[in-house]
Order: structure tokens, then sequence, then C-alpha cells
């Protein structure tokens, strides 16, 4: 499924930028987990709020806060831990290490993913050729992952203060690289918040497209390169580097 809008000249590729969740991993399978584990674990140290919020409703409350609070919506870890903490409080329960341990409980699991079929071996291939900025909206850790290794430096929505597609946040990334953003090809599954967002801020972009979708922009910005998955990019790569 590789391909490429025609070029007359050959494309430099300097550095890269890499989206993690449903890039590297699917991350609906381990939210669900999460959810489950958090409840389970209420279940057993706080029924009241389990039996008051079981995995449904305390979805439903997780929406209504990040409703409330748009100035947080680059931090979903932020998000989480109010939605837990007005979960007790709506129960009348206060709990504060209950709290403290159901959150350590959620991230630590949030943090067990399981790679795509091709990362483990793909990606390290890759970052033996290229300088790779993990650039995410989640808060995954890629210490407790395993990949930390793999990557020169990564930017979070929720430390630098705002979230893809703005563009702030990509110019960072470039800046940590000390590349210019012409330069550097950022790479994820999302549409909009991948493509359309890094080829605004000035990036070359690479949607990695698994499942065959249609681009969803057939007047609007093009990725510079569609592939079905890591080792697509890295055979492209490979072939447009110089020795």
């Amino acid at each position: 499924m590789l391909s490429t809008p025609a070029t007359h000249a050959p494309p430099v590729v300097a550095a890269l930028t890499l989206d993690l969740d449903d890039t590297l991993w699917p991350i609906a399978p381990i939210m669900a987990r999460c959810e489950q584990v958090l409840h389970d674990y209420l279940s057993e140290h706080a029924p009241i709020v389990a039996t008051r919020f079981p995995v449904p409703m305390m979805r439903a409350l997780r929406d209504r806060v990040f409703e409330e609070r748009p100035e947080l919506a680059h931090d979903f870890a932020t998000l989480r831990r109010l939605s837990l903490e007005r979960a007790f409080d709506e129960c009348g329960h206060v709990s504060p290490a209950v709290i403290d341990d159901a959150y350590a409980l959620f991230y630590a699991t949030r943090n067990e993913v399981q790679f795509y079929d091709e990362v483990a071996e793909a990606l390290p291939a890759i970052a033996r050729r290229h300088r790779i900025v993990a650039l995410t909206n989640g808060n995954a850790d890629l210490g407790r992952i395993g990949l930390i290794d793999h990557f020169h430096g990564a930017v979070f929505a929720r430390e630098f203060g705002c979230a893809k597609p703005d563009g702030r946040i990509f110019a960072h990334a470039c800046a940590l690289l000390d590349v210019e953003p012409a330069q550097v090809w950022h790479i994820g599954d999302d549409a909009d918040l991948d493509v359309v967002g890094a080829h605004q801020a000035g990036l070359r972009t690479v949607w990695l497209n698994r499942d065959g979708r249609d681009w969803p922009y057939p007047d609007g910005p093009h990725p510079d390169l569609t592939v079905r998955d890591l080792v697509e990019l890295d055979t492209w790569l490979a072939a447009h580097t110089s020795p």
C-alpha cells in the first residue's frame, strides 16, 4: 500500500517524529482493560463507588468531567484523576489513599501495551538510521514500556501544554531535534491530528494506515507518504537515506 506523490527532488529525511497510541500499539483494548482493572480494584477497596459507578457510568462521568474542563483537553492524566476524585466525592466517600492506589494501578495498566506485530523489529531498525522524537497526546511511559532507548526525546501534550494538531507542539519537537520542520517527517495514524496537523506546521507527513482507509480529504492536504506498517516505512527510509 506504500504510496507517495510524484516529486522532482529527492526527499530530505533529517529526522522523524512519531505518534505512539494506535501507531505502535492499539489503544482501545488497553483502555478497556484499564477500566476493568480499575473497577475490580474499586469493588474490593471502595465498593460503594464501584456500585454507583460501574464501567459505563464511570466512562460517562469521565466524559462529563472532560466537557467541564476544556482547558485540560491536552492532559488526559489529570482529567482521569479528577474523574476518579469526582466519583468518590459524589458517593460521599473520602479515601485519598485508595484514590492514589487506584490511579496508580490504572496508569500501570495503561502502560501494559501489546505492540503491533512488526514494531519490535522495525522500530529499532528505523532508530538506528534516524533520530526519532516521540510526539503524542497520550501519556504512555516509554521507560515502562521498554522503548525509551529508541528515541532521541519525547514530547507529551500534558507536559508541553497543548496537543496535536496545534502547530506549537510540532515546532517544539523540531526544536528538540534541531532540524527545520521541512526536513522532519512525522509518522502517525490520525488523519487530522497527525497528518493535517504536521502538514500545517510545515513538516513532511507519513500516514500509517494499517486498515486501508480512504484518505478523508480528497481536496485537502495529502500525506507525503502512506504506509501500511513500520516495515514499509523502514523499506522506504532505507531507499531514501544516504549511506
